[in-house]
């Protein structure tokens, strides 16, 4: 019985799914010729019609896709609906570019329900590729949902050129790029946007005030480029950021307080900008759920403040080159645990090492170089091991290091410490002045071995 139901299963699973395929169209050949135009622009020297003579929705290269959509009459159609060229990998055998590729207008006028567009290093060459100018399919602006072109520095042309009004957008992902100009305000109209990453790129200007409509953001990576001005509090109203990165631009002014409402980031990346004087932000300490923060190079300025009892989950910080002064807080040796890179480099810190930073057991690295440090370097000589050439130190001429260290590679360079002179309490004894000599012994033994010494002194008297 349980056999016959097996089969009864299997034979009306194969009935409708024949039903199915009979309803199913193959691509139509519009597209299929557009798809053939678009590969030869892309790498001409490939017969890509003779590898590939027949229907693209059963064989086409890899990184070619299609899908089958049924209208309201149950008629099923196919389409291409992603496209992905260049080489990534053994994996990701994406069609490869040439130094003559080109970028077809096809592409944005030929897929109706095209939903994922990338190029991977196919404009990296000496002649540049300008963005070819397009009026969209209509049905495209709703369609398509990823855009990413990667490490195509050939390829130039406006942002806006690119960055259309694609409503159902949601990953934009433009690095590594020859695109320039501002962020175009109708980057607001991209409402389902989820990750929005134009880093390395050639723009310019300031963030526009309606980049606050994307509620919906949880990326935004605007580094290396020339953005200038003041962070505007837009940035502060997308509560849904994972990550902030504007490093290596021109922002200025003040770190904004405003950015604390951005509870729930897990990176914070402002490095290479030129903030001032406003020191290192104590509402860092409000970011619980943050894991890698980057101030480098901004000349902040003032001390590194106590917040990292907040901050436990830090995996890595980054301070250098902000013009801190004094000392280096014993409570992040504490507190950041966790943490594998720890740069404090090129400031003005001094004093010395505090012992607590043995404990930072998970630290891969830890970069306290071109600072005013002094004094005995307190590392362990299995500590130093582990991190090896990652402990740096160098720039720090008054910082000591004990005799057992001295084969270490990396503390190598340091001077050995002095060794302290232990004074001789026999002969302070018979120094004939004993309130004096009691006082010395004082400061080198303590206070309570001064005073049973005197207790005695008197006794003996």
């Amino acid at each position: 019985m349980a056999s016959f139901s097996f089969l009864s299963l299997l034979t009306l699973s194969l009935l409708f799914s024949a039903i199915h395929m009979s309803r199913q169209q193959p691509l139509e050949s519009f597209e299929q010729e557009s798809v053939y135009q678009v590969l030869d622009s892309i790498n001409s020297q490939i017969p890509w019609r003779t590898l590939f003579p027949d229907d693209l929705c059963l064989s086409a290269p890899h990184g070619i896709f299609c899908d089958y959509f049924e209208d309201l009459n149950g008629v099923v159609s196919a389409h291409i609906v992603e496209l992905n060229f260049g080489f990534v990998s053994d994996y990701n055998p994406n069609p490869p570019c040439t130094p003559d590729s080109a970028l077809s207008p096809l592409l944005f006028t030929s897929f109706p329900r095209l939903a994922k567009l990338f190029f991977y290093k196919c404009f990296n060459g000496s002649t540049r590729v300008n963005l070819p100018g397009f009026d969209p399919n209509p049905n495209l602006i709703s369609s398509l949902k990823e855009l990413v072109f990667i490490e195509n520095p050939s390829l130039v042309g406006p942002l806006s050129g690119i960055l259309r009004n694609f409503t159902n957008l949601e990953r934009a992902v433009l690095s590594g790029n020859g695109f320039y100009g501002e962020i175009p305000d109708g980057v607001a109209e991209l409402s389902q946007l989820v990750e929005l990453t134009v880093s390395r790129n050639e723009l310019s200007g300031r963030v526009p005030d309606s980049i606050s409509n994307l509620k919906n953001l949880r990326i935004l990576d605007l580094s290396h480029n020339e953005f200038y001005g003041l962070i505007p509090k837009s940035v502060s109203e997308l509560t849904q950021l994972l990550k902030l990165d504007l490093s290596w631009n021109s922002f200025n002014g003040s770190i904004p307080e405003s950015l604390k409402n951005l509870k729930s980031l897990h990176l914070l990346d402002l490095s290479f900008n030129r903030f001032t004087n406003s020191g290192i932000p104590l509402f860092l300490s409000e970011f619980e759920s943050l894991r890698e923060v980057y101030l480098s190079g901004n000349n902040l300025g003032g001390v590194i403040p106590e917040i990292w009892h907040g901050l436990r989950s830090l995996l890595g910080i980054g301070l250098s080159g902000n013009g801190l002064l004094g000392k280096i807080p014993s409570s992040m040796g504490i507190f950041l645990s966790n943490a594998s890179y720890i740069g404090l480099n090129d400031n003005m810190l001094e004093g010395t090492l505090p012992e607590e930073l043995n404990l930072l057991e998970n630290v891969n690295e830890l970069n306290l170089k071109n600072n005013r440090l002094s004094g005995r370097v307190p590392f362990s000589a299995k500590f130093s091991a582990k991190i090896g050439s990652k402990l740096k130190l160098e720039g720090n001429p008054d910082l000591c290091i004990e005799e057992g260290l001295m084969g270490s590679k990396n503390l190598g360079h340091l001077k050995v410490c002095d060794k302290p002179s232990i004074l001789n309490p026999v002969l302070l004894v018979n120094s004939g002045d004993s309130i004096s000599s009691t006082y010395s012994v004082s400061k080198y033994f303590g206070w309570y071995f001064s005073m049973g010494l005197l207790g005695m002194l008197v006794w003996f008297y």
